[in-house]
Parts: structure tokens; C-alpha cells; sequence
């Protein structure tokens, strides 16, 4: 008893929404009559530990993609197997879902809703810590003296024929600018593409950098940590600027996912915090690209405030969102301190 307590406290999500996201169900229900990649995970709802699904090795394939399962993880082909259950267990702890162990619809909606290719693996958390912003290993930055400034260009061959090109540099200088405002760093369009520091482009399938691209609503994009400065979206994706004048059921915000892999770009991987900027996942026609209270202190933590920046300047949601810290810090401290006391009880036990 002691045991299964200590389980569920110790992974119980402490990821609260700021307000409340649209119903899955009616989200599942449209985008499984599109062609996409994972519509077919609603097959596997209710899998659970020991049940042998057909075809479940390409969820493994997709929890080891995301971090979740390590590379030789798959001698047990379609079987439900404690390591699988481990892996599904850290995905909806760290998605903010319930932690069944079990493949619930919420947990399969989440699997299946497009989302950008970077790994969600992370440090492990310390107690004291209230963020939900991650770096990747070993925090990487664009080592320059602050203030400094980064050139990006397109790539001459790599774009999509649905946009204009200056449609496309219209939303990455508004992206950019963004970040810009939260941190000493400026961003300025090159023409010289092979010598910039970021190198933006649209590629299909396996395109070169070991990260292919799977089709419409997969993967989305992928940008990878300093100082690489690659950032690639998805050639499939039915990519625009406003959704008034794209009407596609599949159509995905430019202006979002660029924010989003600009983020990963300059050094920040994915937060769980669900309105916030880096969090992995984008419905299509949603439109996300305001940085959020999370966003701005993961990235100042890596390079210093802006000094024109001003925290008033957020929006209302910001300013709400910044309010409840003191909320989370109170709920997350009991939580820590309910464990640590199990803990001490647990040493005695053994003890005597």
C-alpha cells in the first residue's frame, strides 16, 4: 500500500491548465477521416499491460522516437510489456493526462494530435524546481557576447509552392521578433544562405539530417539546439498565414510552429506547461505563437532580460498565469513534502 501511495504521488502530473482545451473527442473524431500519419492509433485504445495488439510496435516506434523508449526496446514486437507501460506512464505524467499505464482515449487524442519532431526527454526534476521550460543536455546557447545578433536566410531551392516567399518571411520576422523583444539577441535576413547562422527550409520525407518527415500531420517540423541553426518544416503540411482565406480541415499556423522551432533553435526544448509556446503539440487551424510567462523565463535564464522588455507588457492570460505561481509552488511543496515523509516512514520500517 505504502508502495503504490508513494507511486502515485511521486508521478502525479503537476502541470495545471491555464483554461481549458477544446474536447478531444470531437478533435479525434475529425482529424481520423484525414490521411495523417498516426490516425490509426485509435485501433490500440484500451491496450493495456499483457493484451498483445497487432501493429503496436509502431506505437513503440513512435514512444521511442519522442524519447520514451530507448532504441532496443522492441524485441517484444506487439506485446504490451512492462517497459511499454513505464514509457506510457512518463508520457501522460509528462503531458498532464491521468497516469493509468493504460492506452485511455485522452492518452491516444494526445498521441495522435500533430506535433513538432524534437524528443520530449528532459533533466531529471529537481523538488524546489516550479518551471515546466526544459533545455537540451548540457543547456547549450549561442555562445557570443550579449547583445548579439543572429543571421538567418531561406533556402533557394527548399520552399512551398501554397505561400509566397514574402508571405513566409513576413511570419518569420514577426516570429523572431517575438523573441527578440524578451532577449538581448536580434535577428536580421541574410541573402547569403549557406553562410547564415540559422538556415531555414521546407523538405519532405528523409531529407539529409537523420530526422525524416512522415506527411500531413505528423511531424510537423524540427529545429535543432545551438549552434546548429537548422530549422526544417514539413514540405507536406497545408501550411498558412490566416485561416480565412485557407480553408483546409488540415491547415497548419506558419507563425506558430516558427515561433515554436525558434525556440528550439535558440536553445530551449519542450515545456508541458499547455500554453506555452514550446509545448510539443499543435492542433491544426490553432494558432499559438504569444510567448507565454514559461517561454520568456526559460530563455532569459539563457540570455538575460532585454532591457526594454517590460513583464506588464504581456497579455491578461500571461498575467493570470503568472499569479497562480504561487499556487503551484504551495500544491507542488506538499506534494514533496507528502512524498518525503513516505519516504522516512518507508527507512523506518525496513529499519525495524
Amino acid at each position: 500500500m505504502l508502495y503504490s501511495f508513494f507511486f502515485l504521488v511521486l508521478f502525479y502530473p503537476t502541470c495545471f491548465q491555464a483554461r481549458p482545451t477544446p474536447p478531444v473527442t470531437t478533435t479525434t473524431s475529425t482529424l481520423n477521416r484525414q490521411n495523417f500519419t498516426w490516425g490509426n492509433f485509435g485501433k490500440f485504445l484500451h491496450a493495456r499491460k499483457g493484451s498483445n495488439f497487432s501493429g503496436i510496435s509502431e506505437l513503440k516506434k513512435y514512444m521511442q522516437r519522442f524519447g520514451y523508449l530507448k532504441d532496443t526496446n522492441f524485441s517484444s514486437g506487439d506485446n504490451f510489456d512492462d517497459e511499454f507501460q513505464i514509457a506510457v506512464i512518463q508520457y501522460q505524467q509528462k503531458h498532464g493526462l491521468a497516469i493509468t499505464g493504460k492506452l485511455n482515449s485522452e492518452t491516444i487524442s494526445q498521441m495522435t494530435l500533430p506535433r513538432c519532431g524534437v524528443r520530449d526527454t528532459s533533466p531529471p526534476p529537481i523538488f524546489h524546481e516550479i518551471q515546466h521550460y526544459n533545455y537540451f543536455n548540457g543547456k547549450p546557447r549561442w555562445s557570443r557576447a550579449i547583445p548579439t545578433t543572429l543571421t538567418y536566410a531561406f533556402s533557394p531551392n527548399c520552399m512551398v509552392s501554397n505561400l509566397n516567399l514574402s508571405d513566409i518571411k513576413h511570419a518569420f520576422r514577426r516570429s523572431f521578433s517575438r523573441w527578440s523583444a524578451v532577449i538581448p539577441v536580434n535577428f536580421t535576413e541574410s541573402d547569403f544562405y549557406e553562410f547564415s547562422d540559422i538556415k531555414i527550409g521546407f523538405y519532405s520525407g528523409d531529407h539529409g539530417d537523420g530526422e525524416p518527415f512522415d506527411g500531413v500531420l505528423g511531424v510537423l517540423a524540427h529545429g535543432f539546439s545551438p549552434e546548429s541553426g537548422k530549422l526544417h518544416l514539413d514540405a507536406a503540411e497545408t501550411w498558412a498565414m490566416d485561416f480565412e482565406s485557407e480553408k483546409s480541415k488540415v491547415a497548419v499556423d506558419l507563425e506558430s510552429v516558427a515561433t515554436h522551432e525558434i525556440g528550439h533553435v535558440l536553445g530551449l526544448a519542450h515545456s508541458f506547461e499547455k500554453d506555452s509556446v514550446m509545448y510539443p503539440s499543435l492542433r491544426p487551424r490553432q494558432k499559438k505563437m504569444d510567448l507565454k510567462v514559461d517561454d520568456i523565463e526559460g530563455i532569459q535564464q539563457l540570455y538575460g532580460s532585454n532591457p526594454n522588455f517590460n513583464i506588464e507588457a504581456l497579455s491578461q492570460s500571461d498575467t493570470s498565469s503568472n499569479q497562480s505561481i504561487d499556487t503551484k509552488i504551495e500544491l507542488r511543496s506538499s506534494r514533496w513534502i507528502i512524498t518525503l515523509a513516505i519516504l522516512l516512514i518507508m527507512s523506518i520500517i525496513f529499519k525495524a
